[in-house]
């Protein structure tokens, strides 16, 4: 072999190495999330949108290393018992859960799947998980203290209608994590000087019913316990509340943006963006009973004043400095 086919030789192999290399490289593994909810997708489409960025933070992009599986029970809440089977049935590496009803169907469903909580009001109460700090089992996420936010809800209802002796406390029957809350209210109530009617319902049929007990009894006031039903008819919720000239308080930014007259409460949008770090520690290894449930902390209040100018309703200046947000 001669100088000049040695060379010539030496240089092909070093030409097709890299190529080599590239190809013997194992593929990137993808990871398949399953995202249930008791909503529906239109109305999780922001809160889902801030769990994507907070995937996309942390190095995880759909269709190249991730796929996300998604279902929604909407407007049939009778079919959330058979959701997380389906998603189970795609091999699924984590269940991200929204909906205390949700939560428990797949918590029902499987005992090894990680599942991930966007939020839940009281995880240890309804039996999810056995403490905060270590939850054992397969269940770990957030939770937005939604019953620890109640007293402060019912004294900005106070500041903003201070006359109110009764005020109508809106929610649906079916959840039993919203019973302890009116509990709480109820506890708290007569310090406040305010008579409680607890306004119960089981679907939009009974929203027509319900309004015309309240404005029966004369309540002054509103407060609108969070739910997935109540997210999914919050526009018709929130038009009730104006027809009726109901001064309300809701607990998710999204109500007032609707034409609500005011909220408080965790930033959801956050929560979301944080349940995607549970999802990254699991998936690098982290097992979701060693994986301490965490608490919102970011709060925000967010007020309309066009919709208490329609009211003739007036934010007292110290409660609008307060606010986090104001819609004019």
């Amino acid at each position: 072999m001669n100088t000049k086919t040695v060379i010539g030789f030496a240089l092909g192999i070093a030409l097709l190495a890299p190529s080599y290399g590239a190809e013997a490289q194992p593929p990137a593994q993808v990871h398949r999330i399953g995202y249930l909810s008791a909503s529906s997708a239109e109305t999780d489409k922001n809160r889902f949108a801030h769990f994507q960025r907070g995937m996309q933070e942390l190095g995880y992009i759909e269709g190249k290393n991730l796929v996300i599986e998604q279902r929604y029970a909407g407007a049939q809440p009778e079919r959330i018992p058979e959701l997380p089977a389906e998603l189970l049935r795609l091999k699924v590496d984590v269940l991200v859960v929204y909906g205390d009803a949700a939560i428990l169907a797949a918590k029902n469903a499987t005992s090894t799947i990680p599942i991930v909580m966007t939020v839940h009001p009281d995880p240890v109460g309804d039996g999810i998980v056995a403490n905060l700090a270590r939850p054992g089992g397969n269940v770990t996420g957030l939770s937005d203290l939604h019953s620890v936010l109640a007293t402060k809800r019912l004294e900005l209802l106070k500041e903003v209608v201070p006359s109110a002796s009764r005020i109508a406390v809106f929610f649906h029957a079916a959840n039993p994590t919203l019973e302890r809350q009116l509990k709480d209210i109820q506890d708290i109530a007569p310090a406040f000087r305010v008579t409680l009617l607890p306004v119960p319902v089981t679907g939009p049929d009974d929203f027509g019913r319900a309004f015309g007990a309240i404005r029966k009894e004369r309540a002054a006031g509103l407060m609108v316990l969070g739910s997935p039903l109540i997210g999914i008819h919050r526009k018709q919720i929130v038009d009730l509340a104006a027809k009726s000239g109901l001064p309300a308080i809701y607990t998710v930014s999204e109500s007032p943006d609707a034409g609500g007259l005011m909220s408080y409460g965790a930033n959801f949008h956050e929560l979301w963006r944080r349940a995607a770090t549970y999802v990254d520690k699991i998936l690098k290894g982290a097992k979701p009973a060693d994986l301490p449930i965490e608490q919102a902390s970011k709060f925000e209040l967010v007020i309309n004043l066009k919709t208490a100018k329609q009211l003739g309703v007036t934010i007292p200046p110290n409660v609008l400095a307060r606010a986090d947000r104001v819609i004019r």
